[in-house]
């Protein structure tokens, strides 16, 4: 009897203790983020997705608590920087700021990417969207769209569209307007907007379908003409220049989205606190003032979901469009 006492009491003191135990405060997980965080930005430094980059990571060290650092690793069109968030530590600490090619385009030109925009990330938010329109130089003898594509029809191959590179978006600007508009311009290919934008000035090439942030001051010079924007909605920087979709190419839209992400496996607490540090800092005056400026349309749904939502509709409409045109930088 004193036995079974024994093991009775023992046992009773043993879920004691374990119930005390249960009941000590567990240190509270570390609060993100503890160090700065790395900003990566796929392409050189100067250009229009690093401008931006920096001057958001500015407005977002104070919702965040921590700088945020911009850091550029170029190469292969955004994907070495891209390939580098995606197999980094899934903490937060290394983010992308990145745009429609590496998180869209390259998959369908390049077989051995290393990452997939569908898988390999967490979606932070949408920033919003760059659109392109199509510019000519002055010596082309046409001012509309219905113009310029009798004009190439009836001259095949005499015009000529600049692009800033092979798989660029300026590159499959132009593959889909010969697609939609049935013409046969031939593509220039340049290492970069500088060099496109310096011929197409100088008369070298015909025409090429930019930024709407390089191409403005030349437009408001005269000395490159207008012929639509190539995106869905226009433009406040030029509200009266109607889109191409509206000229007579349904569908046509191409714009360069900006988007964040954060390695796949990042916690979710961390996403969400990005997440609101970057709304917060899209809401102020300042960074909208900057956006405008810039010629930048926000994105009206910035949930991590609605880039997950937009990524998974804009990788199969560029693999569908570069695989017709056999476009592959492999």
């Amino acid at each position: 009897m004193n036995k079974l006492l024994s093991r009775v009491t023992l046992a009773a003191a043993g879920l004691l203790a374990a119930t005390q135990a249960a009941m000590i405060p567990i240190p509270a997980m570390a609060a993100y983020p503890e160090q700065p965080v790395k900003l990566i930005v796929p392409f050189p430094p100067g250009g229009p997705t690093d401008a931006l980059a920096r001057r958001l990571a500015q407005s977002l060290s104070e919702p965040l608590g921590q700088p945020v650092v911009v850091e550029n690793k170029a190469g292969a069109g955004g994907n070495i920087g891209s390939d580098y968030v995606a197999k980094s530590k899934p903490d937060g600490y290394n983010i992308l700021f990145g745009t429609s090619g590496p998180l869209a385009i390259n998959i369908g030109m390049y077989k051995n990417l290393g990452y997939d925009p569908r898988s390999s990330f967490e979606p932070i938010i949408r920033i919003g969207h760059l659109p392109n329109i199509l510019v000519i130089n002055p010596q082309v003898p046409a001012r509309t769209l219905q113009e310029l594509i009798a004009y190439a029809k009836a001259n095949p191959d005499k015009l000529s569209y600049a692009s800033s590179g092979n798989g660029a978006s300026s590159h499959l600007a132009g593959v889909l307007f010969n697609q939609m508009a049935g013409t046969s311009i031939l593509h220039v290919p340049y290492r970069g907007t500088g060099p496109a934008l310096n011929d197409l000035l100088g008369g070298q090439v015909s025409m090429s379908f930019t930024d709407i942030l390089t191409a403005l001051p030349h437009v408001q010079a005269g000395t490159l003409i207008p012929i639509g924007l190539a995106s869905a909605e226009r433009s406040a920087a030029l509200p009266d220049l109607a889109t191409l979709d509206e000229q007579g190419l349904k569908g046509y839209d191409v714009s360069v989205f900006f988007g964040i992400v954060a390695p796949k496996g990042t916690p979710g607490p961390v996403v969400d606190k990005l997440n609101q540090a970057f709304v917060q800092a899209l809401h102020a005056p300042e960074i909208r003032e900057t956006l405008a400026k810039q010629g930048i349309v926000e994105a009206r749904d910035q949930t991590p979901q609605g880039l997950a939502s937009f990524i998974a509709a804009e990788v199969p409409k560029w693999g569908a469009l570069t695989k017709a045109a056999n476009i592959s930088l492999d």
